[in-house]
């Protein structure tokens, strides 16, 4: 980055140019329809706190859903774009990504672990968006600790019967195919497809939330629901057929920390060069060049371990450990850039209309899921140690 350039720029390790043709257009295709469409629009439904469907026709014209699945009516796209996505989107809002994922998520659990049958069956309406997903996991005294799932499927003839509960489900509210983890009478983990509306399932829309306003968070209770057996995913029989999911997940939300610190350096950056102060802009003070230099360079690490990561996990090489170290590291830096930027903004950072706030509520959100800071230092302890902190 020369002299005089645009100090909002960046790409100070030129990233960009280890992007193939497509990814790149994948980007600015998502890039575009952020600043035209969502941008504009997102402060108020942020502020009402309500999810803004005008804006889901237009994500399913830009044929991103389902993301590196191919077949089935989706995209097909490499890894490394997904990522550019998942970045584009979180840098418009934290919300309309966890949308996104939630719906994502709901279409990889099918796409990875469903039938060709259970794949042609969903994946194509699902990929245009005709139809939406959700992906229950998160159970009220389950986050972190997944693997103490309590959500019970009882089989019953040709159908199982869920009881159980679950928390913080993105699109819960108004999903039309849930994939729903629960246990077996075996005690093994599955995947269940619950189509609404069904019978006993009943989700209520989470309020007082302080971030991701705009995403549709449930709390969802399932008594009695019979779910055909046919709609279990087939390959979804234990823990270990469910890394490559928990894997990918993890790698995604380091993208979306990427794309929050984008949005929130862009910001502070500009303000500097256009405030005034003492007679002269921000940016000719030691203290804003000391924050924004350290900004720029903690979002250059950011986008290489994101790089690296999603080009191991496209080799499949990709372990736990790596992405836990990865959504260590790009949460950590993208809150503190975030915050940085908000503290530069000054008065203005805490105004919605210069979007920073937003994103300094958002970052805590994502602070938190996919794995809290502390679980992330715990797998990679084990990983370094051999020894588990989670069991005794």
């Amino acid at each position: 980055m020369a002299a005089g350039d645009d100090i909002t720029r960046t790409d100070l390790f030129l990233v960009d140019e280890l992007l193939t043709p497509e990814e790149r257009d994948i980007r600015d295709r998502v890039r575009h329809f952020v600043d035209a469409e969502v941008l504009p629009i997102i402060n108020d439904y942020w502020e009402r706190a309500e999810f803004p469907f005008a804006l889901v026709p237009g994500l399913g014209e830009l044929r991103i859903a389902g993301g590196a699945l191919a077949g089935d009516g989706c995209p097909g796209m490499s890894s490394l774009a997904e990522g550019l996505v998942a970045a584009e989107l979180a840098r418009a809002d934290g919300g309309l990504r966890v949308f996104f994922v939630g719906h994502g998520l709901a279409m990889m659990s099918i796409g990875l672990l469903g039938s060709a049958e259970q794949r042609s069956r969903w994946l194509p309406k699902l990929a245009s968006m005709e139809t939406l997903g959700a992906f229950a996991m998160t159970e009220p005294a389950h986050g972190s600790d997944v693997s103490s799932l309590e959500t019970r499927a009882r089989r019953d003839g040709e159908a199982y019967v869920l009881e159980g509960a679950k928390r913080w489900i993105g699109n819960g509210t108004f999903a039309d195919v849930v994939v729903v983890w629960a246990r077996d009478d075996e005690g093994e983990v599955g995947g269940f497809v619950v189509e609404t509306p069904a019978e006993g399932y009943a989700a209520t829309a989470m309020r007082g939330k302080t971030a991701c306003r705009v995403a549709a968070h449930a709390e969802i209770s399932l008594t009695g629901v019979r779910v055909p057996a046919e709609n279990r995913l087939s390959e979804a029989t234990s823990w270990r057929a469910i890394t490559p999911l928990m894997l990918k997940a993890r790698q995604d939300v380091c993208w979306e920390a990427l794309g929050h610190a984008v949005a929130a350096y862009e910001a502070a950056a500009a303000h500097a060069v256009n405030r005034h102060q003492f007679g002269r802009p921000l940016a000719d003070f030691q203290l804003v060049q000391a924050k924004l230099a350290r900004m720029l360079a903690d979002l250059t690490s950011m986008q290489l371990m994101c790089w690296r990561l999603t080009r191991l996990e496209e080799e499949g090489r990709a372990t736990l450990a790596q992405a836990s170290a990865a959504k260590l590291h790009t949460a950590a830096a993208a809150r503190q850039i975030v915050l940085d930027a908000r503290d530069i903004l000054g008065g203005d950072g805490l105004l919605i209309d210069r979007h920073v706030a937003r994103h300094h509520a958002d970052i805590e959100a994502l602070y938190t899921y996919e794995g809290t800071q502390d679980i992330q230092k715990l797998i990679l302890g084990r990983s370094i140690t051999g020894r588990s902190a989670f069991t005794r």
